[in-house]
């Protein structure tokens, strides 16, 4: 197999050639056809999520074929195609196991970062982390809704669940909100897309998937809005987003890793606004979000990589050189 390494943060990741691996006990291999690049790989890549003391293959929005299944896996075939999500497995009997809060999980493994992920050409996965697929989507085409999606999909949902969203603004128009944005409009929510200043590329797309507006995070939008997400890690947005939702309205901060949330008055947090966050995903998120996403017509605009570019891919999502999402081709 041909996998691209992370020795150490900070570094490039390196090809390697070695030997296949084997599925243990509860795992199957998968022939990987496509990985999406997300920013918690930075995150991983960079340090801000810190290694085990061990390399690791990061990749965790993997589309891939059945291969090889271990002993002991029931209801996967050979052949069958698969998603492998950033929940890589769970304990399942920790209090947040037992509640139904698996991302929540005292000892969760994390696919590219605990566990070697997709930058390779085939992915040893726990069996019951792995997703069925709507027949539907192509490989390109579902792997950013493993991680973008279904997080940008947790985040959405819970910024509803105390009032409904019928403006809905989102902080960082990337891979996640691009996805979040086309189910939301389709759901008949206003979209309001607030990008890096000056990010021409990020405005036009927003406004071509049918965002009423689109500007700079640095400006106000034209009307209050329900609610806001925040996928880019800048914790300066925050006291932003506060400003521009209404009274009872919700923030959500939809990354894994954010820098320091500044000091900020009161007056923007009171009149109960909300301020959550969420943290990784269930894979009933998943079983929920993908099939409402092929049904909606949700699409991600793509900039593919051989996956011997593992390493341009990643520094064009750092540089915020493309639109959308990027997907590595082994």
């Amino acid at each position: 197999m041909l996998r691209m390494v992370l020795h150490r943060p900070r570094t490039p990741l390196v090809a390697q050639e070695c030997p296949d691996p084997q599925p243990g006990p509860g795992e199957a291999r998968l022939r990987v056809r496509a990985c999406g690049v997300c920013r918690t790989d930075l995150h991983v890549v960079d340090g801000e999520l810190p290694l085990e003391g061990k390399a690791v293959t990061p990749g965790h929005q993997v589309v891939g074929v059945v291969e090889a299944i271990g002993e002991g896996v029931a209801g996967l075939a050979l052949g069958q195609r698969l998603g492998v999500p950033w929940l890589g497995g769970t304990c399942g009997v920790c209090a947040y196991c037992r509640e139904g809060r698996e991302n929540l999980c005292d000892a969760a493994q994390f696919t590219g970062w605990t566990r070697d992920g997709g930058y390779a050409d085939t992915l040893v996965a726990r069996a019951d982390a792995c997703l069925p697929l709507p027949e539907g989507l192509s490989d390109v085409e579902a792997a950013p809704l493993l991680c973008a999606g279904v997080i940008g999909f947790r985040a959405w949902r819970l910024a509803a669940e105390t009032w409904p969203v019928r403006r809905l603004g989102l902080y960082g128009f990337g891979a996640a909100a691009h996805l979040l944005a086309q189910l939301a409009i389709h759901e008949g929510q206003a979209v309001y897309a607030f990008t890096r200043q000056g990010d021409a590329g990020a405005q036009a797309l927003a406004r071509r998937l049918g965002c009423v507006w689109a500007g700079s995070s640095e400006e106000s939008p034209p009307q209050p809005l329900d609610a806001a997400i925040l996928f880019a890690p800048v914790g300066e947005l925050v006291p932003l987003a506060l400003a521009a939702v209404r009274k009872g309205g919700t923030v959500v901060c939809g990354g894994i890793h954010m820098s320091d949330i500044p000091s900020f008055p009161y007056r923007l947090l009171w009149e109960e606004r909300r301020l959550l966050s969420v943290a990784n995903l269930t894979r009933q998120d998943a079983l929920d979000y993908l099939p409402r996403a092929a049904a909606a017509g949700v699409r991600a605009q793509v900039s593919l990589y051989p996956l011997a570019q593992a390493n341009q891919a990643l520094d064009d999502l750092r540089r915020g050189a493309f639109a959308g999402a990027a997907v590595l081709i082994p």
